[in-house]
């Protein structure tokens, strides 16, 4: 029997970025082929050199590949972001992807419609195991020991108190998603809503779940939609991450036309230092997305709006995605689950590294945002 053997100079390339690479990760903790549970196992040594050279657009891709494994991607990602590894492995394709997102506006009409046709439509069974009963994608407000489910709740109810929602009110849900903040503004509340999204799959199920409900499939930036103003309060929850920052004053100037001159608008956003998305997320999970940073919202909403309240609970996004996860493991491992072994890598490595992510504290936040047009007389009252 013949066995292939690496030529000798590809071993020699092999071991030098294995020597790189541990050298790199040696400071925050993490070991190749070590025995705690965030090391990395390396399966296949064309690992080495592919991370090198790519930056964290290989690192997933190589983990989808089976190349590597790592027990707990949450915690490697954490320890590694703490110590911003991520600013020594970039790799040149990261680069040429971060050159793109600032010279090409990847968020039109067209290219916006991506990310409901590959993420939002996957399947509605889908994101019911994984989300839980609220249908809520986006970040929980955990307190007390609540369970997701409460935590979803709670974090609806936060909402509903800072734009004081009363009946009557004709809100405006931009990205109502499956419609359960609109549900919940509606029945709880007693509130007009009409709820708008680019998933047809999400449009679906709320005209299901709440036929008394107006849910239109638009685009924030349709025409029918200003016809349709104006609002008392407006809402957007976890939707921004799509607009792009070459639509940031389209977006705005929207809502400030929709918004009646004494109303709410409550923006619920992910945010980060550095205006940008990690490549392999925008590849393989929310295409042609970008997130916001503090100076993109403060420039883009200056002269529109009073900003009457700023509230950081990204921490609390890590127990969500972990929760989120939890659900997901379960789904993955009845015999029925649909997706192959590669699908099943990718929503494992999207969501622990994600969840690491908000647990490092130093690259995603979130933010939820109350503006108003003019200033709340006598001053707004922020809630917790």
């Amino acid at each position: 029997m013949t066995i292939n053997r690496p030529a000798p100079s590809a071993r020699r390339q092999s071991s030098a970025g294995r020597r790189t690479l541990e050298n790199l990760l040696a400071p925050v903790g993490v070991a190749i082929n070590g025995d705690a549970p965030w090391d990395i196992r390396v399966h296949d040594e064309r690992f080495y050199e592919y991370v090198l050279a790519r930056g964290t657009l290989a690192l997933g891709e190589s983990y989808m590949s089976g190349w590597w494994d790592c027990e707990r991607l949450d915690e490697l990602v954490f320890r590694a972001l703490r110590r911003d590894l991520d600013h020594r492995i970039v790799g040149w394709r990261s680069r040429l992807f971060l050159a793109e997102m600032r010279l090409r506006n990847l968020q039109t009409l067209h290219y916006s419609r991506q990310v409901a046709e590959q993420h939002y439509d996957l399947g509605n069974h889908f994101f019911e195991r994984m989300l839980g009963r609220t249908m809520n994608y986006s970040c929980a407000w955990f307190r007390d020991g609540a369970s997701l489910d409460e935590a979803q709740d709670a974090k609806m109810d936060l909402v509903a108190r800072k734009l004081q929602l009363c009946p009557g009110d004709r809100v405006l849900d931009i990205g109502c998603g499956w419609g359960s903040m609109a549900r919940f503004a509606a029945e709880r509340c007693g509130c007009e809503v009409l709820g708008v999204t680019i998933s047809r799959e999400q449009l679906a199920y709320a005209r299901v779940k709440a036929p008394g409900l107006d849910f239109r499939l638009l685009d924030y930036r349709d025409p029918e939609l200003r016809r349709l103003g104006p609002f008392d309060k407006i809402v957007s929850i976890g939707m921004f991450e799509h607009v792009g920052r070459r639509n940031y004053e389209a977006f705005f100037s929207g809502v400030q036309r929709l918004l009646t001159d004494d109303g709410l608008f409550l923006l619920h956003t992910i945010f980060n230092d550095h205006a940008a998305a990690d490549p392999w997320i925008n590849k393989y999970i929310f295409p042609n997305g970008m997130l916001p940073s503090q100076v993109d919202l403060a420039r883009t909403t200056r002269g529109r709006f009073v900003i009457e309240d700023f509230h950081n609970f990204g921490a609390d996004y890590d127990r969500t995605l972990m929760a989120w996860h939890q659900n997901y493991s379960r789904y993955e491992a009845e015999p029925e689950f649909p997706y192959p072994l590669r699908f099943k890598r990718m929503w494992r490595y999207y969501l622990l590294t994600y969840a690491g992510s908000f647990r490092a504290r130093r690259r995603n936040h979130l933010g939820q945002i109350v503006m108003s047009k003019h200033g709340v007389l006598g001053g707004y009252r922020s809630v917790r």
